[in-house]
């Protein structure tokens, strides 16, 4: 970026570039000039909106696990609505594929990210486990209206749909695929539990 020229949102901006640079070469290769090189501004712009480099990616975790709990909010408005597999991966894949990868990898290369988005957001909401609980949410909403059926495990179906989620984006979040695998996958799942379902309503058990 030429020098001189306004950045509009620079803490988005420097976000950005974090996310480009684990997706390129892992969340070990950050520091502050890294990230400042990768978003062609200079390294002073990073210490003028965070006291460290701790506290940059702790705003990126904030921030971006916000981001993912936030386009989800609405899940649970579609039950009834359209069908169980394209609710859940219109919801899903609302998030970028790049900020799954990089939040993914960024939270299991610094175990302690959790705790300090915890502290801002509440236990339980940093990245993944607030969306696990959302879908969880929405199916049950879905088994009690009747759309599945009464023998499906909902919480189990949240855990298996979110997990395929979270394990194409860590192997392969930058394939252009990568969205048509996840919608793969949770349908497969949400037929499979329907499936399994009626044939443990069948069988008595």
């Amino acid at each position: 970026m030429p020098r001189g020229v306004a950045i509009t949102e620079p803490r988005q901006h420097l976000f950005a570039a974090a996310e480009r640079l684990i997706a390129a070469a892992g969340p070990s290769q950050l520091t502050s000039r890294a990230v400042t090189r990768e978003g062609g501004v200079a390294t002073g712009l990073l210490f003028a909106h965070f006291a460290s480099f701790d506290d940059f990616l702790t705003g990126y975790a904030v921030d971006r696990s916000f981001q993912i709990a936030a386009t989800a909010a609405g899940l649970g408005e579609r039950a009834g609505t359209g069908t169980v597999d394209a609710n859940l991966g219109e919801t899903l894949l609302a998030t970028p594929m790049i900020t799954l990868l990089a939040v993914t990898r960024l939270f299991a290369h610094r175990p302690t990210l959790t705790q300090a988005v915890e502290a801002v957001l509440g236990s339980g909401n940093a990245a993944l486990p607030a969306l696990e609980r959302t879908v969880a949410g929405y199916l049950t909403a879905e088994r009690h209206i009747g759309r599945l059926p009464a023998a499906a495990d909902t919480d189990a179906l949240a855990v298996a749909v979110v997990g395929a989620l979270h394990h194409v984006a860590l192997t392969d979040g930058e394939n252009p695929a990568a969205p048509t695998r996840v919608r793969r996958a949770i349908t497969a799942l949400t037929a499979a539990t329907t499936v399994n379902a009626v044939a443990r309503r069948d069988d008595g058990s």
